[in-house]
């Protein structure tokens, strides 16, 4: 099911939500109000699942200079008093973004807002790294004292500001604010920070908290649980299974074979980590009861471990496990889908129907099972690819099923590949440059935008000069 936020996909606002090229389109054709009171909800409350991988900013950005459209209701959402209290980074971090491809497109007013939020805004950091790429460095000295001035000159003050220039994403303010000879106490204090980071990461190499040279099998488990054990916890069965494959021995087998069969969970998921991906010849029927197990923890980890797996022994084990509808079940098709050959393709067929009919469009299994649709040439996946792609919220996974039809589905460079050029995703536009049919005049046009766009991705640019010359048709 979809996230009650995310309007039905043949709505303006669903199509802008998902960052559709069809929602860049449509909103082109529709009313100049409407358009922007739906662009405007997208910008201000940010549709993406995941909004850390997920691209939009770029796309809100041009359709913005397209209707050329008025910031007030950005600005009135950044400085809102919301701003003092819902000080997560995602509630305006979209909105920073946005405004910083606006003003690589030249608009003052946009950049003149980020000014204004660095210097006053709770999400400063953002701000300031948006304005790192695209401001002069008059502007950005002018923002250390109002930056600078966050932070109290206390010992907890300094600590904080040693944090923030460390985790800087971009460190170019920084830099100037430290060589700046105007103001030379702001310039010392900013050293000191910077001076301070490096010596923090320093003194974290001296005082490594994981396993030492000469652990013992039993120490690294220990270790392993007691991270679980830890409030909050701290998984490590990952690190810990590397681990294991440096200091366990021959000898050391039957205690991790007993740990993955009945030992603490970290312990547990540990060892099962371990001899998967030592291939070793029962970790498959210990895995069959690990993925059972109540603990999710124990649950989770047998189902990762077993899609890590590589043997041919597992490949025919999840031929038999993909009829089953509980996780392992799923993610034997996953495995499948992902290194089977022509021999499984009713098996993955047959798991993508049975998931997106269950789970809906969105559900997580679908990212290997779409994958593995293209990479096995099943052509008869192509209506519930299609299915996909219309439905699902997630720009990632659409792109998934735009490069799985590439791959299916012989209508894709007249259809789908000719909206994909202006998609949020930057694969998905460079996968629609490869194969979007000449013949429309659209595709003509935009594909010559992007290569004279300078906010454009590179390798997007290099798939359009492919496909373009000086025997394209005029526009």
């Amino acid at each position: 099911m979809f996230d009650p936020d995310i309007a039905p996909s043949g709505t303006l606002l669903g199509l802008l939500q998902r960052g559709r090229g069809d929602g860049t389109l449509h909103a082109l054709a529709a009313p100049r109000a409407e358009a922007l009171a739906a662009l405007h909800h997208c910008v201000l409350h940010d549709p993406r699942h995941d909004w850390q991988i997920e691209n939009r900013s770029l796309y809100y950005a041009r359709l913005y200079l397209e209707l050329d459209g008025g910031l007030d209701e950005i600005e009135q959402h950044l400085f809102h008093p919301d701003d003092v209290v819902d000080t997560p980074e995602e509630r305006t971090g979209l909105a920073l973004a946005v405004l910083g491809h606006l003003a690589s497109y030249g608009r003052a007013d946009a950049l003149g807002l980020l000014r204004r939020y660095a210097a006053t805004g709770c999400n400063w950091t953002w701000a300031l790294d948006e304005l790192a790429l695209r401001d002069d460095d008059a502007a950005l000295r002018a923002l250390a004292r109002p930056v600078l001035a966050r932070f109290p000159h206390t010992p907890d003050g300094e600590a904080e500001l040693a944090t923030a220039v460390r985790d800087a994403f971009e460190p170019r303010p920084w830099r100037l604010w430290a060589d700046d000879p105007d103001h030379p106490e702001s310039a010392a204090r900013v050293r000191a920070a910077r001076e301070q980071g490096c010596f923090d990461r320093w003194q974290r190499q001296l005082r490594p908290a994981g396993p030492r040279p000469g652990w013992s099998v039993g120490e690294v488990l220990a270790w392993a649980q007691e991270g679980l054990e830890q409030h909050p916890a701290q998984p490590r069965h990952v690190a810990a299974a590397r681990c294991l494959t440096a200091v366990a021995s021959p000898d050391d087998r039957p205690e991790i074979v007993e740990a993955a069969r009945s030992g603490p969970d970290a312990a547990r998921c540990t060892a099962l980590r371990y001899l998967a991906e030592q291939q070793e010849p029962e970790v498959l029927e210990l895995l069959d009861a690990a993925s059972a197990s109540p603990s999710v923890v124990v649950a989770e980890a047998a189902i990762a471990a077993f899609q890590r797996m590589r043997s041919m022994a597992a490949l025919e084990r999840a031929r038999v496990w993909a009829h089953r509808t509980d996780a392992l079940g799923r993610a034997a098709a996953g495995l499948l889908a992902c290194r089977g050959g022509h021999r499984d393709a009713d098996l993955v067929l047959a798991a993508l129907r049975r998931t997106v009919r269950t789970e809906g469009a969105d559900a997580g299994e679908l990212w290997s099972l779409i994958d593995g649709t293209g990479r096995l040439s099943i052509a008869c996946a192509a209506p519930v690819l299609r299915h996909v792609y219309r439905e699902t919220s997630s720009s990632h996974l659409r792109g998934r099923a735009a490069r799985a039809l590439a791959a299916t589905d012989p209508s894709f460079a007249s259809g789908f590949a000719v909206e994909c050029l202006w998609d949020c995703e930057e694969t998905t536009r460079e996968l629609a440059a490869r194969h979007a049919a000449i013949g429309d005049a659209r595709v003509v046009e935009q594909l010559r935008r992007l290569a004279a766009d300078p906010a454009e991705e590179a390798e997007v640019q290099t798939a359009v000069r492919s496909r373009i010359g000086p025997d394209m048709p005029a526009v």
